[in-house]
């Protein structure tokens, strides 16, 4: 019973949005995947990346 639940739950969320979640997790390697929800539905996924720079005593700040 719990295996036909699952595999229910997973074909109401669609393979374009598993296809875009796998991909959005596959590239990212610090930031969020937000996922945006309108009438119980994911219209939109968010990814926010972050870079991080490995040498930022360059930055001085003071043009802030």
């Amino acid at each position: 019973m719990a295996g036909a639940t699952a595999s229910r739950s997973r074909n109401n969320w669609g393979d374009e949005l598993e296809q875009v979640l796998r991909e959005a997790l596959r590239t990212i390697s610090f930031g969020s995947i937000t996922l945006i929800i309108q009438d119980g539905k994911v219209i939109q996924v968010d990814k926010s990346e972050k870079v991080r720079l490995k040498k930022p005593d360059f930055i001085d700040g003071s043009g802030i």
